[in-house]
């Protein structure tokens, strides 16, 4: 197992998100990776980039606990809601990576973000986050300014992985 993958399940595991190693007989929106039922499938036999977990999970993460259940494949929101989910998830995923202590590059691979991987690379690294007024409104993390007023930490440390 290579080091991000295994450090992945690890955290996915210790943070209450189920992940199932097993084979993926259909086609999926990113290689070797789907959500059945608000559970993480990972076939790693087909899974092109470990990062793609974290921004699956990032989806399953910033939905509330009660909708969990109900997603499964390729997420579908109604067009006001999917663009704040897509950057809360994009948001999450960031501050996972961080948690991990991994590349940037492994979640913002060139392959994805249809060719803004450098740009998300270059913005997150240099504190131009987006998606965090969500993920902060959720109860999740917190931002600088919020931070400072409650002496905590600020994004990307969360307070919880799971809204």
């Amino acid at each position: 197992m290579d080091e991000p993958f295994g450090k992945i399940v690890d955290f996915l595991a210790e943070i209450g998100t189920t992940v199932e190693r097993r084979s993926i007989h259909r086609e999926t929106f990113l290689p070797g990776v789907t959500i059945e039922q608000g559970k993480l499938v990972v076939d790693q036999s087909k899974l092109k980039h470990p990062g793609d977990m974290l921004h699956e999970a990032g989806h399953i993460a910033v939905t509330g606990q009660s909708d969990r259940t109900m997603m499964s494949g390729t997420i579908e929101l109604p067009d006001a809601q999917s663009g704040g989910q897509e950057m809360a998830a994009i948001a999450w995923s960031y501050a996972a990576l961080c948690h991990l202590g991994l590349d940037p590059a492994v979640l913002f691979h060139e392959e994805g973000y249809k060719g803004d991987s450098q740009s998300l690379i270059e913005n997150f690294s240099q504190g131009r986050y987006f998606g965090v007024p969500l993920l902060q409104w959720f109860g999740m993390t917190l931002d600088e300014a919020s931070a400072t007023l409650e002496n905590a930490k600020p994004y990307p440390h969360m307070i919880k992985w799971l809204r």
